[in-house]
């Protein structure tokens, strides 16, 4: 260490050089580094989406999702692989371990997928979703105009807005959603096509043949070669209607002769619904590892050229825009930081009493900040409330380093005046260097055990524990480097007394001490007395796993019965919205989402809605909080009986249904095999969970009362016309959603070809439009379905969810003014006493809960690794276990002041007030290891031992305060902060302010006294 400081004294041009490069370099780390709200806490994920048109939610499970997850649950790094069938489509998602390459991970699911296709269906189609996160939804518009019909704006956001959007950098995938897909229809008269002796399978075969071109091959001519090709794509709907065919009796009849030619639509799996009246929006998906910022900006470019090109009357309309809130949360934080850099200044300045060398050590606040993005940039982290947190976190302990070694050149200048400048400043810095060092290093082992969380909570706190560590080594290394070289051409030593406030402080101070040292048992007994009733009340402090993040805008998911139509769902939604609108004048607009866009991605019934709610600013509220306006807003829901309704948030929802496959802060999985079974067991845990205080929004998800018509052919009719099922349900199904038989390609734009029916089935007199439904015969006859097939309806499930290959139901509950884990302690107990469950039926308790646990068991492994590497470097220091004891007993009272604190503030013991505590180990420990290192060096100058502890201490009173106050003050904007992320940082900042008073009392009052007793014990020994 004296070699580089000398070297450093020596060359100090050389080192302002490369400071100024350093800062260089970090400024445009600081301009690479990404944007975002929230680190990438998704795990490795892939998603298949799987359609079987017309399937029943039992057959998709049964022939589909089964085969599919028996191929798939043998691949390597699989942690935990889950599925929802439904009507029609399975989503299946496999979750892959930690550190799984995603590319490698696709195509293991890729090759498995493969193995087990030819086996399924053969009308299913899709595979696996496009490479993005659960996390990727990023931007959403719905697109309204007046002047043009549902179909005219679908058509535009399909062929015109969605194929440009797609280009930008960055987005995995634009799915749009509502309005009506455009399509040509036949309807077949089937009367027509008896006279003309026309099968329909014949008139399907046949126009799939003659609607398509032909490659023939290439000629030479001269010194050319010329392509041949055979033309029969259809261009419109005119086109269509002239196709000719031959009749039985060689009769040439066009197809407009043997049915209708309409323009229709294709059927509807979901519908979009803007302030209640119906539309189509888009929703932009994120590439997984873009830049969510740089990549929604570049959307915001791209339609801003868009909008230019749209018909009059077209609006955009933006409803959900992840920029605002990445940038609402990260002004949250640097707002934050600012104002306790200030604070810290402040403090610099008022304690130093001296500006060159409040100026000395206020330089290595930017100095450090700039190293931490450099050291960010390499490391790959992007600037997000939790990476920027955690500079903030750290900004009050930036200092001390700075600090200790100011405060040390300014006390050694006054006792070597003599001595050159830069031989003092040298003497003075390596006088603190080893203490400096030890004390970083132990608050950086602190911090560093918290890299290796696991889970949601091990990808949240590793950027603030890394930024910290970045943070503490760049302090270290400018206090000791860039410090000594600044204080030769900046601080002047000249005799200048101690502020006043400082002279009066210490004079009480060592009065205080005094009496302390001449009658310490009082103060012992009652030092203990506290840190008992501390402990006590720590046992009325809540548990939970992570505060919420209030992410500006609401997400309401409707639940409605399972066999409710389209239409019928459609019309609901936009009564709610409407009456949401008229009554609660904090809303600026509703966008609801029902059922699933065309790919899947979001494979939700016609049942389920999402609801977005986007509000307008908070200073025109006329509610007091948020939890107001949620309560105003549940209390109309409670007027629509039969819907079950959820409140969440955008990145809430998705974070909920990545962790445990559904949202809610509390989530009772019940396994087992029978539907039935499994629907009672989950009605009965979620009317038990209703009676538990602090329940809201319970809900069970619908999996039975999916009701569905059965259609068997009969057997004598089969074999008679050698009619198949296969065959029945393709004649079926022209009649029902239609079936496509091809495309019709106008430039760019492609149409689906269907065969369809003219007649719509009606909700009332279904069955007996469907026992009149005339099916064409071998023999060229045409039969009622009824005479040919018996109709019946049955009852099925609407949703199947599954867990590496188990069938489960789920209940899941919000809950509001209690911790969760006090929460799910009294259901599990309620629970097992009045629900038996039958013999191979299991409950598994996840959500917020489920987190909370793991996180608790790992923090309870990391600690002691924590404490013992801490008693190892303390060893190191002070050569003396005794001395290292006397630096630990500062801990307990470090923990004491959080306890205290989150108690007052009504805050819970969450992962970050955790995280708070294990900081608090650091800060504790090095106050201590700044005492008692000055005791040790000045030991042998003093032969009283009250006089060796009072001069001490008071030597580093200063140091000592400064440490404290400049932490504590740089963390109080923190707890103060009212923006997005506020909230998880909130706990983290209250726990660490507590202990901080608590500690510096402690290393004020009650180390030196220990110490003194140490001494004297050792003496008589």
């Amino acid at each position: 260490m004296a070699a580089l400081l000398r070297f450093i004294l020596t060359q100090k041009l050389f080192v302002l050089a490369m400071t100024t490069l350093i800062v260089a370099l970090a400024v445009q780390a600081w301009q690479r580094l990404p944007v975002d709200a929230f680190p990438d806490i998704s795990p490795t994920q892939v998603k298949l989406i799987i359609r079987a048109p017309g399937m029943t939610t039992a057959e998709v499970e049964a022939q589909i999702t089964q085969p599919i997850e028996t191929e798939l649950l043998g691949i390597p790094d699989q942690s935990i692989l889950r599925s929802t069938t439904k009507y029609a489509i399975t989503s299946i998602t496999i979750d892959f371990a930690e550190g799984t390459d995603i590319y490698w991970a696709r195509q293991q699911v890729s090759e498995r997928l493969a193995g087990v296709w030819g086996s399924l269906p053969a009308n299913v189609e899709g595979g696996i979703a496009p490479m993005s996160t659960p996390l990727s939804e990023i931007f959403m518009f719905s697109y309204n105009n007046p002047n043009l019909t549902l179909t005219e704006r679908r058509h535009i956001l399909d062929w015109q807005i969605r194929p440009l959007l797609r280009t930008v950098p960055g987005v995995a995938e634009v799915t749009t959603m509502g309005g009506y897909v455009q399509t040509y229809e036949f309807a077949p008269d089937l009367q027509r096509l008896q006279q003309a002796g026309i099968s329909l399978e014949q008139l399907i075969d046949w126009l799939q043949q003659h609607h398509l071109n032909g490659s023939v091959g290439r000629i030479n001519s001269g010194t050319s070669t010329l392509v041949i090709r055979t033309e029969g794509k259809l261009n419109d709907a005119y086109d269509l209607g002239q196709l000719t065919i031959q009749s039985a009796n060689n009769e040439p009849l066009r197809l407009e002769q043997l049915g209708e030619v309409n323009i229709g639509h294709l059927a509807r799996f979901g519908g979009v619904t803007h302030n209640g009246d119906e539309t189509a929006q888009a929703m932009i998906i994120a590439l997984k590892g873009s830049n969510t910022s740089d990549v929604v900006q570049a959307v915001k470019a791209k339609i801003a050229q868009i909008e230019m090109t749209l018909p009059e009357g077209s609006e955009l309309n933006v409803f959900y825009d992840r920029a605002s809130l990445i940038e609402t949360a990260v002004n949250t934080i640097l707002e934050a930081l600012f104002a306790a850099v200030l604070l810290v200044l402040l403090v610099l300045f008022v304690f130093l009493a001296d500006v060159r060398a409040a100026l000395v050590v206020a330089i290595s606040i930017p100095l450090a900040v700039a190293l931490t993005f450099l050291a960010m940039d390499l490391a790959g982290l992007t600037a997000n409330l939790m990476s920027l947190g955690g500079i903030v976190i750290a900004i009050g302990m930036l200092v001390d380093a700075a600090v200790v070694v100011v405060e040390n050149i300014l006390s050694q200048s006054q006792q070597q005046r003599h001595a050159p400048r830069a031989h003092r400043i040298y003497r003075a810095t390596l006088a603190v260097a080893k203490p400096v060092i030890s004390g970083t290093l132990i608050v950086i082992i602190v911090f560093a055990p918290l890299l290796f969380l696991t889970g949601l909570e091990g990808k949240l706190f590793s950027p603030v524990a890394m930024t910290i560590v970045f943070a503490m080594l760049s302090s270290l290394l400018i206090a000791l480097c860039v410090i000594p070289v600044l204080a030769v051409s900046i601080i002047k030593f000249s005799a200048k007394p101690a502020p006043r406030f400082l002279q009066w402080l210490l004079q009480h101070y060592q009065n205080a001490l005094k009496q302390l040292i001449r009658r310490p048992a009082p103060w012992l007994v009652m030092a203990l007395v506290l840190l008992i009733a501390t402990g006590i009340t720590g046992t009325f402090v809540g548990k939970t796993f992570m505060p919420v993040m209030d992410e500006g805008d609401l997400i309401v998911q409707l639940e409605k019965h399972p066999g409710v139509g389209l239409a019928e769902s459609l019309a609901v939604d936009g009564q709610i919205s409407k009456r949401l609108l008229r009554d609660v004048p904090e809303i600026k607009q509703i966008v609801a989402r029902i059922g699933s866009d065309e790919l899947g991605m979001d494979a939700m019934g016609l049942n389920e809605t999402d609801m977005f709610i986007q509000l307008q600013p908070v200073v025109s509220w006329q509610v007091t909080d948020k939890e107001q306006l949620i309560e105003n807003i549940r209390q109309i829901l409670h007027q629509y009986p039969g819907i079950n309704f959820n409140f969440t948030q955008p990145i809430q929802m998705r974070v909920s249904e990545m962790l445990t496959g559904t949202s809610g802060d509390v989530a009772v999985k019940v396994f087992g095999d029978d539907i039935a079974t499994l629907s009672d067991l989950a009605q009965q845990i979620a009317d038990t969970t209703g009676r538990i205080t602090g329940s809201v929004d319970v809900q069970t998800t619908l999996i039975d009362g999916g009701e569905f018509i059965n259609i068997r052919l009969r057997p004598e009719v089969a074999a008679r016309y050698q009619l198949t099922t296969a065959e029945l349900s393709r004649r079926l199904r022209i009649f029902v959603d239609g079936l496509q038989v091809g495309e019709i390609t106008a430039g760019k734009i492609k149409t689906p070809l269907m065969f369809s029916s003219s007649q719509s089935l009606s909700r009332v007199t279904y069955i007996q439009q469907l026992a009149q439904m005339p099916i064409s015969l071998s023999d060229g006859s045409v039969a009622p379905l009824a005479s040919v097939a018996t109709i019946e309806t049955q009852f099925g499930p609407s949703l199947i969810e599954r867990e590496n290959g188990s069938r489960f139901a789920v209940v899941t509950s919000n809950v509001q003014q209690r911790d969760i884990v006090g929460f799910v302690e009294e259901l599990e107990q309620q629970i097992n006493a009045s629900i038996p469950l039958p013999s191979g039926y299991t409950i598994e308790y996840g959500g917020e809960f489920e987190n909370q646990a793991r996180a608790t068991s790992n923090l309870l492994m990391i600690v002691p690794v924590v404490l013992l590497i801490i008693v190892l470097i303390l060893f190191t220091t002070f050569r003396s276990l005794a001395i290292a004891g006397l630096v630990y007993a500062n801990i307990p009272f470090a923990l004491m002041g959080g306890v205290i604190a989150l108690f007052i503030s009504g805050e819970y013991l969450s992962v970050p007030a955790s995280v708070g505590f294990i900081a608090l180990l650091g800060v504790a420990v090095l106050n201590g290891v700044v005492m008692l290192s000055h005791f040790q060096s000045i030991d042998n100058r003093y032969s009283s031992i009250d006089e060796l502890v009072i001069t001490g201490a008071s030597d580093r009173l200063r140091a000592i305060l400064m440490t404290a106050t400049t932490a504590m003050l740089g963390l109080i904007p923190l707890a103060l902060a009212s923006g997005p992320g506020a909230e998880i940082q909130r706990p983290l900042a209250i726990v660490v302010i507590g202990g901080l008073v608590t500690s510096t009392l402690t290393t004020l009052f009650l180390l030196p006294l220990m110490y003194a007793r140490l001494r004297g014990r050792n003496e008589k020994s």
